[in-house]
């Protein structure tokens, strides 16, 4: 139960700064809204991978020393053994459960906003993943591939080659490294689909968003909302096949 809770706390940790993050930058009369252009793309992504980073530290200190706080990254471990499968799946749900809290942490902090901004797509975003063009197979293929190299890079951050080995991480350095790499996928591949690469990270706050009384939000998409699942699971499932391939599983 401790282990679910960690994962519970952790992914409303990422949730409440990401999608935090995301308002701050959109909603009308934020302080930080209007940049616009690439320098607001940057701090969006350096954003999430901050709140990756808290939410990592959170959970490994609310019980959950795994930290996953992503159902990809789950599926993974148990492919390899790490979990049972009941297990998955019951942290699956804490993570998705604490996406949702930490989407609502977030829309209250930001609660005279919504109502100012007109644009109902923006206040989508600021929940979930909308793609820059809407192509089913080509959304697909990119949060499958963007979420392959996400845990393929998670798995060489922690093998015992890097992180044991020549460049002798300190205990604890690990959650800085994935910290950056979201950041380094947000900026590199994030552009197409807005990077879910985690379904309790657009599922917990899409859920939040077609639930929660936000002023004309509009729906909530979801025709669309099955591919920020499916895409990061075959991405799961692919980093294995190539991890274990390659030898770094």
């Amino acid at each position: 139960m401790t282990n679910l809770l960690g994962e519970f706390f952790g992914t409303l940790v990422l949730l409440s700064f990401g999608v935090g993050a995301c308002a701050n930058l959109t909603l009308t009369r934020s302080k930080a809204a209007g940049g616009g252009g690439g320098g607001a793309w940057i701090a969006v992504t350096a954003a999430w991978g901050f709140a990756v980073l808290l939410g990592v530290f959170s959970a490994i200190a609310t019980g959950a020393p795994q930290a996953d706080l992503n159902p990809a990254v789950t599926l993974a471990k148990m492919m390899v053994g790490v979990y049972t499968p009941g297990h998955a799946v019951m942290t699956m749900l804490a993570e998705v459960a604490g996406g949702f809290a930490g989407a609502v942490i977030a829309w209250l902090i930001f609660l005279p906003h919504w109502e100012l901004t007109e644009d109902k797509a923006s206040k989508l975003g600021c929940f979930c993943t909308i793609p820059a063009v809407r192509n089913t197979a080509a959304n697909l293929i990119c949060e499958a591939l963007a979420t392959a190299f996400l845990l393929l890079m998670i798995f060489v951050i922690f093998s015992k080659e890097v992180s044991d080995g020549g460049t002798k991480f300190a205990v604890g350095f690990g959650p800085y490294m994935v910290g950056i790499l979201i950041w380094a996928l947000g900026l590199s591949f994030g552009g197409p689909t807005g990077y879910a690469l985690n379904p309790a990270r657009d599922l917990g706050p899409r859920i939040a968003h077609a639930i929660l009384p936000i002023a004309g939000k509009g729906d909530s998409d979801w025709g669309y909302s099955w591919i920020p699942v499916a895409g990061p699971f075959a991405g799961a499932v692919l980093s294995v096949v190539i991890g274990k391939t390659i030898g770094i599983l």
